[in-house]
């Protein structure tokens, strides 16, 4: 098979849809040395430093290329309705890999197979702006038409694609993200500390990390906190970790504001990929309190090292903590603030809690998810 796979995503800090091409990407050249692929980007490697860096991570194998279809980047539009197919007409391929939107006037004889991380701007389209709103209305109902296979992160996000949109349930799947390599290895207490000083972390904290977007629901977080009873809170501060991007939810630096706790509230920014691991080190809890989820790649994370979690009821999270995390109900404002005053405090609830959300973690690996995508390509490619 010769396979293409959209990597623009990749060395743009675009978080959870950047993990997840990168490290299927990396366990494909780990895993397969007979198919051919080729990596599909809109920036030349040898002028982008991030692009370069991420892609040395990779390690490619040789059956393995990169290729830059543009000089300097390009829109979205341009890239699916011209450069992608242009390329495809003239290099064909027998599968190609994108996420949520299909190029247009791609040849049928190509498999296209799009990875959707979640469709929460169905499920909550309050919190999504009307520009973007009317596109993503727009393109994926003509996406998921074209796609001859539709992947989702979670069995609940294949479950809604299949909810919200007519499509013949034999075209949707679904694969479980995991956690990178780096989660594996051992840190010394200096590297720690040099982490620590290098985002100006506080000495105990509440880590929430990922986007900082209003489905986040980090408002309600930082409401729970200023909740907890003086002697449970211990000195224990509240870091939301991760860049302000698109879609900014304001209401988090108002409640910052109008609460005073800009000593107690801290905003490190987007957090590189080499050093998450750290930060969930330095945690005493971490807390992802979503209204909408597709996976929550943050909570496997902090499961996998053995940090105490808190998240929402939510069922993609009921699906990946299956019993080893402490929930609270998202509807219930009371509920939450007390467990996360439990958790914070119940240093034996803390115990029992990593012992089995590292347990559970043990389930989740790229290796096997990589293996699964590279069985849907097989059959997709015989059909």
């Amino acid at each position: 098979m010769k396979i293409a796979i959209d990597i623009r995503n990749i060395g743009k800090k675009r978080t959870g849809d950047e993990v997840v091409f990168f490290n299927l990407v990396k366990q494909f050249s780990i895993l397969d040395k007979e198919n051919q692929y080729v990596l599909l980007t809109d920036r030349n490697p040898e002028k982008d430093v991030d692009l370069a860096q991420e892609i040395n991570k990779l390690n490619l194998s040789s059956n393995f290329k990169v290729i830059n279809l543009c000089e300097s980047g390009t829109n979205k539009f341009l890239w699916n309705a011209w450069i992608l197919p242009k390329y495809l007409r003239h290099n064909p391929v027998d599968i190609l890999q994108v996420q949520y939107i299909t190029p247009f006037f791609v040849p049928n004889k190509i498999k296209i197979v799009t990875i959707v991380h979640d469709v929460s701007f169905k499920a909550f389209p309050r919190l999504v702006s009307k520009l973007d709103l009317f596109f993503l209305n727009t393109l994926i109902p003509m996406s998921l038409k074209r796609a001859d296979k539709i992947i989702g992160v979670s069995k609940f996000t294949a479950d809604e694609i299949l909810k919200y949109y007519k499509i013949n349930e034999k075209k949707v799947d679904w694969i479980h993200n995991a956690v990178a390599d780096n989660f594996f290895q051992e840190y010394s207490p200096e590297q720690l500390e040099a982490v620590r000083k290098k985002y100006n972390l506080p000495q105990k904290f509440i880590l929430y990390i990922g986007t900082l977007q209003p489905r986040k629901n980090l408002p309600a977080l930082i409401e729970a906190y200023i909740k907890i009873p003086t002697e449970k809170r211990n000195g224990i501060d509240l870091v939301l970790a991760g860049g302000k991007g698109h879609n900014f939810d304001a209401q988090i630096e108002e409640f910052i504001k109008s609460y005073s706790l800009s000593n107690h509230v801290f905003l490190p920014g987007f957090i590189d990929e080499a050093d998450k691991p750290l930060i969930f080190k330095l945690a005493q809890v971490f807390c992802f309190p979503s209204l909408y989820e597709g996976f929550g790649i943050p909570v496997l994370e902090a499961m996998t090292l053995g940090i105490p979690v808190l998240v929402s009821n939510i069922p993609p999270h009921i699906e990946i903590t299956n019993g080893s995390a402490l929930l609270f109900d998202i509807n219930n404002a009371t509920d939450f603030a007390e467990k996360l005053a439990q958790i914070v405090s119940n240093e034996t609830m803390q115990f029992d809690l990593t012992k089995k959300e590292m347990a559970q973690s043990e389930n989740f690996s790229w290796p096997k998810t990589t293996e699964k995508m590279l069985e849907i390509y097989r059959i997709l490619s015989n059909e």
